[in-house]
């Protein structure tokens, strides 16, 4: 009988697919893992159909019934467990998603495929949506990344989407309005743009100077000059210096003496306002005159782009210009919190604002995805939030998220360590940047979350409680139940714990020391705000306390977000900070702004990012401004530059708030005429009347001085790589500087479209005559548009959406590229096209 026991038991336990490390690496190696969408289309207009793929190309099977290994991906879209084919879809946090086999699996044998199908919403339409580094594990076995999937090129791992219901949002054509764009659209698109009059954009500036005046002659810059520079002026003179000699090959001695034959920086009385300039060009003397320190630095910067070398000499124009912001904030904000790409991508972003004189660089440093700035005495916050990895633990690192895959080694994991952080701050303000830095609470924080239950852990096991608690962020007897946008259900800052405001504390601290360190002010500290998950602390016993206490004015959970911004924004009082915040952070509910009276800080910024028309909320900028808030226009429809330049499923980034927002749309994005931006639904209804839409009055605008500037965003999700975070910034960076430096004419309540067009064909020519080659020489990575073409009686017809690029086409299936430069004969068949500049090239398009 005893026998017979253990011969039971050993028959009763699991059969392992993998014996040894080996094998599991070789099915990883071998298996192909693919995604696809099979419908937009159903009854569920807010849905879609999708299918997971496993091609077991390897030798080694997986055994029929439960096993235990466990493949895990990444989909934005959260899945809800679903059972297919025998194998269990099932959601876990965030984006992480795992598989794993029931009692019913049939197995998987070498040369046998498997598809798993599943539901989820809303609807996918861009191969970005899905995230590389799917990974198998099984047991204590090193995770093995399936290897079809450890790479950026979608194709390998997903499937093509070619049908109406895969590539369209709605299966009725009047919902979607947004078709995927083709070489034809486009052709007719670039037409509509194209003004027939024709520019020239040799000596152009962008952003565009105030007022110009220029004669016909020239300048010839070179040996025998100096730079002379007032006292106080030495580090923009220094910095002329070096960008002459780096850019030009041109080193001019400095000089404390006034003479002929001068680059002369110097400081004017007579300026209309901070950041003002004046420049004359003559052609013994070159001035540049700055009402302040950051004006001489801009007048250095017209220098810099006016310069022209041709053979050995550098050349402009003799000139007269005088120039000044339309806004005082001109901002960029960039999010490596989702995933980070490194310091030196940062420092050629500073540089990049500076030569195109913008001056807010709003660093999101802390996400639920990652937390990327030493803090010194809290190392948990990067030694855990500053890495992903595969430890469910959460002991070791984050969990893996938006196609990092199993290890620490993989995307987007790193962060800014102090010096690197002194460094960037010191880079920023030689530049006349202001960086302000966001700590994202107390929704977004599950990285500062884990780190502190991590520290906690950790501490409690050394017998030191009471330091263990000092700065936890999380209530261990919380039961609240809540899911975010970014499906997470444990991210909130506990803003009933007395620990929440030492760790706020204790960071903004530690901030401050940075900046001075670095010789440089912090003015504004950015506590996030944004998207806290509805239901959050209802469920906790430590909010049931302080609700119970009396004067404190807490009556009930939907008191607890101002309680906690209140505290916060006394916390950046006390050291003599501005506090920003994102809109829905700083407001009850929809409409109503908290009571700014409520808060001691000098100034309270909002920005302002939910335009998305139909939903209502889009007069926050000016509800917020009229209740005395300093607002910056961060408008999700115009000013995102993390969603895709064109509505094609391989264009990268996100499309919640506009199916596509091009260089056009940016460039055409009118501040001080906000409701006039109305121009189409998500869906692509066009927008006639925006208050019919909504069906009440539109506020107007009270208190205009309140509003600050505007300011380009970037998030992170689908950017894993330098070169994809510059491919979306670049050029769209530089319509956003057009716009907060300079007030085109055609500006209106009602725009004069003709004017625009021929505006935006000026400045997309001076972008590739005048500004492709000075980016491409910083190393910048561009985004280049696929032309558009047709075929008119046997002739091929192109175009691009910027005057100026080169277009190439091939016949031979991309085997050989000839120049377009007429309407040419080409056989019958496929045409291949692209542009080009700089030796780069655009995405490439057909023509059938």
């Amino acid at each position: 009988m005893r026998y017979l026991l253990l011969l039971l038991c050993i028959c009763s336990q699991p059969v392992l697919a993998f014996q040894n490390q080996q094998q599991l690496y070789q099915f990883a190696a071998k298996t192909r893992l693919m995604f696809a969408v099979k419908s937009n289309f159903g009854a569920n207009q807010n849905a879609f159909s999708g299918e997971i793929a496993l091609h077991n190309d390897s030798k080694q099977a997986l055994p029929k019934g439960e096993a235990p290994w466990r493949i895990y991906f990444h989909s934005i879209r959260k899945i809800n467990t679903t059972l297919s084919a025998g194998l269990e879809i099932s959601h876990i946090q965030g984006d992480l998603h795992q598989i794993k086999a029931s009692k019913d699996f049939a197995g998987l044998a070498a040369g046998q495929s498997i598809r798993l199908e599943f539901s989820s919403a809303p609807w996918i339409v861009s191969y970005s949506d899905w995230m590389p580094r799917a990974f198998i594990s099984s047991g204590k076995l090193k995770p093995a990344i399936f290897a079809n999937t450890n790479t950026e090129d979608f194709s390998a791992f997903v499937e093509a989407s070619t049908r109406p219901e895969q590539l369209l949002r709605f299966d009725q054509p009047s919902q979607d309005l947004y078709p995927v764009a083709t070489a034809e659209s486009r052709f007719a698109q670039n037409q509509h743009q194209q003004s027939s009059k024709k520019q020239n954009a040799r000596w152009s500036v962008i952003p565009t100077p105030q007022q110009r005046e220029d004669d016909d002659e020239s300048i010839t810059l070179g040996a025998g000059w100096q730079l002379f520079h007032q006292g106080r002026l030495k580090q923009e003179a220094v910095y002329l210096q070096q960008q002459l000699k780096a850019q030009f090959g041109l080193d001019l001695p400095l000089t404390s003496q006034p003479g002929p034959r001068q680059i002369q920086l110097v400081t004017s009385e007579d300026l209309p306002q901070a950041e003002s300039y004046r420049l004359t060009a003559q052609p013994n003397q070159i001035l540049l005159a700055g009402t302040d320190n950051a004006g001489g630095f801009y007048a250095v910067q017209t220098l810099l782009a006016l310069l022209e070398k041709q053979g050995d000499s550098i050349q402009l124009p003799q000139t007269k210009i005088s120039d000044w912001p339309r806004y005082r904030w001109r901002g960029m904000h960039y999010d490596m919190a989702r995933n980070f790409h490194g310091k030196a991508v940062t420092l050629r972003l500073i540089e990049q604002m500076a030569r195109y004189k913008l001056n807010k660089l709003h660093l999101h440093l802390t996400e639920d995805e990652g937390w990327r700035l030493e803090i010194p005495g809290l190392p948990e916050l990067t030694d855990i939030g500053g890495s992903r990895c595969f430890d469910l633990t959460e002991q070791q690192c984050l969990l893996t998220q938006l196609g990092t895959g199993p290890d620490k080694s993989g995307s987007g994991n790193g962060y800014y360590s102090t010096a690197d952080f002194i460094e960037i701050l010191k880079y920023a303000a030689e530049r006349h940047i202001e960086v302000i830095p966001e700590i994202d609470m107390p929704g977004h924080a599950r990285a500062a979350v884990k780190a502190m239950q991590a520290r906690y852990t950790k501490l409690k096991a050394k017998g030191q409680l009471e330091q263990a608690k000092q700065f936890l962020l999380s209530d261990p007897a919380d039961q609240s139940v809540y899911l975010t946008v970014q499906n997470y259900n444990d991210n909130s800052v506990n803003v009933c714990l007395p620990s929440a405001y030492a760790f706020a504390d204790k960071v903004l601290y530690e901030l401050q020391q940075m900046y001075r360190q670095a010789g440089v002010r912090l003015n504004t500290f950015h506590m996030g705000g944004d998207e806290v998950g509805a239901g959050s602390w209802t469920a906790s016993p430590a909010c049931a306390a302080l609700i119970a206490e009396a004067d404190n004015g807490v009556s009930g959970v939907a008191d607890l977000k101002p309680y906690f911004v209140s505290k916060v924004a006394m916390l950046a009082a006390n050291r003599q900070l501005a506090l920003g915040g994102w809109e829905d952070g700083l407001m009850y509910d929809a409409k109503t702004p908290f009571n700014r009276a409520q808060f001691a800080n000098p100034a309270v910024i909002a920005n302002v990012w939910d335009n998305i028309w139909e939903w209502g909320v889009a007069d926050r900028a000016y509800r917020l401004a009229n209740a005395g808030y300093q607002v910056v226009l961060s408008h999700g429809t115009h000013l995102y530059f993390d969603h895709p330049y064109e509505a094609h499923p391989d264009e990268r980034g996100y499309y919640w708030a506009a199916r596509f927002t091009d260089l056009a749309k940016v460039f055409g994005y009118m501040p001080d005429h906000l409701y006039a931006n109305a121009d189409k639904t998500r869906e692509g209804q066009p927008i006639y009347d925006l208050e019919a839409l909504l069906g009440r009055e539109l506020p107007k605008l009270e208190q205009p001085d309140n509003i600050l500037g505007i300011q380009g965003q970037i998030w992170s999700e689908t950017i894993r790589t330098a070169e994809q975070l510059e491919q979306l910034l670049y050029p769209r960076l530089l319509a956003l500087a057009e716009r907060a430096w300079y007030q085109a004419e055609w500006e209106s309540d009602e725009p004069d479209t003709a004017a625009r067009n021929a505006d935006y064909q000026r400045f997309s020519l001076a972008l590739v005559q005048q500004e492709l080659p000075r980016l491409h020489a910083a190393g910048v990575a561009l985004y280049l548009p696929p032309p558009g073409a047709v075929r008119q009686n046997g002739l091929l017809l192109a175009n691009s959406a910027w005057d100026g690029l080169t277009i190439e086409y091939s016949t031979d299936n991309g085997q050989s590229w000839q120049p377009y430069q007429e309407a040419v004969s080409v056989p019958a068949g496929p045409v291949q096209l692209r542009t080009s500049a700089q030796g780069r090239q655009s995405r490439v398009t057909q023509l059938d």
